[in-house]
C-alpha cells in the first residue's frame, strides 16, 4: 500500500481566524485514509502570491480560495491551474467573476423562484471614455426616475447590480429619497428591487458542498449580533428547512459554487430569495461566533473529501437540465424546486460524500469539539478581533466570541 499525500492550499486575503483553526484541526485529525489501494494523508499550506510560469505544474489537489472576487493575479493563477493541471477549487473562478447579482436574479427568475420585482437603471455618471458621448447621444433614452419608482412601488431597495457586503444599499420609502439616492450613486449601475415588507423572518442559508446551515439573521443590529443563536427548529418548520436547503443547493449547483450563502425573506408563507450571489461568504468568528465551528467542520469535510477522492472540477456549468424542468408548464413550483435540488445533490455527490465522512472522518466532531476549548483557538479569535476592533475593545469582544463558541460546545458535547 503506497503512502501518498493530497495537498490542500488556502488562498487567503484578510482571513485570520478560520485558517488557523482549519490547519490545527486537520493536523490533529492525523488523517491516513485507505483509498483505492493507497494510504492517503492530507497536508495544508498557504498559497503565496508570486510570478509564475504558465506551464508551471500546480502541486495542490484542492484550493480554498478567498481572493478570486477581487485579486486578479490569484484569480488567473487558479484559472491556469484548473485548465492545465486539473485543480479543484472552491469556488469556480469564472462563475465568481461573471455571475454577479444581475445574472443570478435573472437565472433564478427563469427557474421560477419568487424573486422580488427588480429593475436596472443606467448610472448617474460615467467614465469619460472616447466613445461615450456618441453612444449616449444616439442610444440613451431619457427616462423619468419617478415613473420607474411608481411602476415598481414603494418601499424598495437600491443596490449595486454587482455589489456585496451591503455596499451602497439604501432603503427607499418614497420618490424624494429615490431621487436623492440616485443622485449620490455616481458611476455605480444600480438595481431597484421591490421590498419584501413586512417580513416575518430573515435567514441566511450557508451552503458548503451538499452541507447546509440556516441562521436567522438580523441586519438591524451590530455585526457581531446579526447571526442569531436560535436553533433552526425554533423559527423554521421542517418544510421551511427543506425549502431553504433546496433553494441553496439549486443556486450553488447552478453556478458551480461549492461555498455560498443565500439570503431569503419570509412573507405570508412564501420564501423570497433576495441576495444569493455570495460565493465568498463571511467566514470569521467575529460575525459567525456560535456558528463558526459548524463552518470549520463543513470546510474540512468537503475539502478533504474533494482532495482524497480527487473530485473532478466541473468545467461546464450545464444549465440545460435545470431549464428543462423550468419548461414544465404544469409542474408546481415546489415540485420544480425539489427536482432542481435533486440535480444539485447528484452534482455534489451527496450520498458518496456522506458515506465517505461516516467512514473516514467519524472523529472530526470530537477533535473539533476539543480544539474549540483550547488556548490556540482562543488566540486565533483574539488575533481576528484585534484586526477589527480598537485596542480597548479587543479583550471584551474576544471574550464575547469565545463564550458564544463555548455555548456551542455545551450544546454539542461529543461523548468520548
Amino acid at each position: 500500500m503506497a503512502q501518498v499525500t493530497r495537498n490542500i492550499g488556502l488562498s487567503l486575503g484578510a482571513d485570520i481566524c478560520w485558517p488557523i483553526c482549519y490547519e490545527e484541526i486537520v493536523k490533529q485529525l492525523d488523517l491516513a485514509i485507505e483509498w483505492q489501494g493507497d494510504q492517503v494523508g492530507v497536508a495544508v499550506d498557504r498559497v503565496t502570491i508570486e510570478p509564475y510560469d504558465l506551464r508551471q505544474p500546480c502541486r495542490y489537489d484542492v484550493v480554498l480560495d478567498r481572493l478570486t472576487h477581487w485579486f486578479h493575479t490569484s484569480r488567473e493563477w487558479i484559472k491556469k491551474a484548473i485548465v492545465m493541471d486539473g485543480l479543484y477549487v472552491l469556488n469556480n473562478p469564472w462563475a465568481v467573476q461573471s455571475m454577479e447579482k444581475q445574472t443570478t436574479y435573472c437565472a433564478m427568475m427563469h427557474l421560477g423562484m419568487p424573486i422580488p420585482d427588480t429593475w436596472m437603471v443606467p448610472p448617474k455618471s460615467y467614465e469619460p471614455l472616447p466613445d461615450l458621448k456618441p453612444t449616449l447621444q444616439s442610444y440613451a433614452k431619457l427616462f423619468d426616475l419617478g415613473k420607474v419608482g411608481q411602476a415598481l412601488g414603494y418601499p424598495m431597495f437600491m443596490k449595486p447590480y454587482d455589489g456585496g457586503g451591503w455596499k451602497a444599499v439604501s432603503r427607499i420609502p418614497d420618490e424624494a429619497t429615490l431621487r436623492a439616492r440616485y443622485e449620490e450613486s455616481g458611476k455605480l449601475v444600480m438595481h431597484l428591487q421591490k421590498a419584501v415588507e413586512p417580513f416575518d423572518r430573515f435567514v441566511r442559508c450557508i451552503g458548503l458542498g451538499p452541507q447546509t446551515h440556516i441562521v436567522r439573521y438580523d441586519p438591524s443590529v451590530p455585526l457581531h449580533d446579526r447571526y442569531t443563536m436560535d436553533p433552526e427548529a425554533k423559527f423554521l418548520s421542517a418544510d421551511d428547512q427543506k425549502t431553504l436547503r433546496d433553494v441553496t443547493l439549486t443556486i450553488n449547483a447552478f453556478f458551480g459554487w461549492d461555498f455560498n450563502s443565500c439570503e431569503s425573506l419570509s412573507k405570508d408563507g412564501v420564501w423570497y430569495p433576495i441576495d444569493f450571489a455570495n460565493p465568498c461568504p463571511d467566514s470569521q468568528v467575529t460575525s459567525l461566533h456560535y456558528h463558526f465551528p459548524w463552518l470549520l467542520k463543513a470546510k474540512i469535510r468537503w475539502s478533504v473529501f474533494c482532495a482524497v477522492t480527487q473530485r473532478k472540477f466541473r468545467m461546464n456549468l450545464d444549465w440545460a437540465p435545470f431549464y428543462a424542468i423550468a419548461a414544465e408548464a404544469d409542474m408546481p413550483y415546489r415540485d420544480k424546486l425539489r427536482a432542481y435540488a435533486k440535480i444539485a445533490e447528484a452534482r455534489f455527490e451527496t450520498a458518496r460524500f456522506e458515506e465517505f465522512c461516516a467512514k473516514h472522518l467519524p472523529h472530526l466532531d470530537q477533535v473539533a469539539w476539543e480544539f474549540f476549548g483550547t488556548p490556540v483557538a482562543k488566540e486565533a479569535f483574539r488575533k481576528k478581533t484585534a484586526a477589527l476592533y480598537p485596542a480597548h475593545e479587543v479583550e471584551q469582544f474576544t471574550e464575547l466570541f469565545w463564550q458564544r463558541v463555548q455555548k456551542w460546545r455545551a450544546e454539542n458535547e461529543v461523548a468520548k
